[in-house]
């Protein structure tokens, strides 16, 4: 007898089908804390607005204790504060830790910036060039939106192509704070018009193989990003009478 030779009637699974097996399926409360992570970026939940367990239960259509567990994922993130014997709220854009935060984005994405321009491969180039294209087209419409999503891709893409796993992970553990700040700095149409602008230099910068100015041009872009942010939270509320 064939010592190997399969028994009949005993058909192997196939192997994608074991490996889908495997696979971890996204919990309640991820996704619960990918939808209110959305709403923080987006504005619909705005700095310290207050979440009440009862309420955000009710829209999100599940149980408080997978909410509990999402907040505290967001907590992790720094985009919602826990609070004793008090609902917990959305964080607060606090001008030091505003600039904590950008000064290290920048550090990051100038040292990513400068290995992709000698990492990068011709697809992640057409890849950028496609992605800033489209980003364009969107700013020339007004949609901030999808500008937004584009250029947030735009900014992961660079630091992947560094092929750097700590930047990588690094540059990830800080990407939340990053978009609800990089947001509402481009709530500034002149920011956002030079926010395109740049985008196209550091393009330019990759494709020239150009890594000093990569890493320059992106600090520098990142660096501006967070002074627009800080002007903007500088300015006083303005009361709703006022004319």
């Amino acid at each position: 007898m064939d010592p190997v030779r399969r028994p009949r009637g005993r058909p192997r699974k196939p192997v994608l089908l074991e490996a889908a097996a495997l696979r971890p399926r996204l919990g309640l409360h991820d996704q619960a804390a990918q939808r209110l992570r959305a709403l923080i970026v987006d504005g619909t939940l705005p700095a310290g607005a207050a979440l009440v367990e009862t309420e955000l239960s009710v829209a999100l259509g599940i149980s408080r204790t997978p909410l509990r567990e999402a907040l505290k994922l967001l907590a992790v993130e720094g985009l919602v504060e826990l609070r004793p014997n008090r609902s917990p709220r959305v964080a607060e854009l606090r001008p030091d830790a505003v600039t904590e935060l950008f000064e290290a984005i920048a550090a990051i994405e100038r040292a990513a910036a400068e290995l992709a321009a000698q990492r990068i491969t011709p697809a992640e180039l057409a890849r950028l060039r496609h992605l800033q294209t489209e980003m364009e087209a969107h700013h020339a419409a007004g949609d901030l939106g999808a500008y937004f999503a584009l250029n947030q891709q735009i900014h992961a893409l660079i630091v992947a192509s560094g092929r750097n796993t700590p930047l990588r992970e690094a540059h990830e553990a800080l990407h939340a704070r990053a978009e609800i700040a990089r947001r509402r700095a481009l709530d500034s149409r002149a920011r956002w018009d030079e926010s395109v602008a740049e985008h196209r230099a550091i393009l330019a910068a990759l494709e020239a193989r150009d890594a000093p100015r990569a890493g320059r041009l992106l600090a520098d872009h990142v660096g501006h990003t967070g002074t627009a942010l800080l002007a903007g939270l500088a300015e006083p509320d303005v009361a709703p009478d006022a004319a």
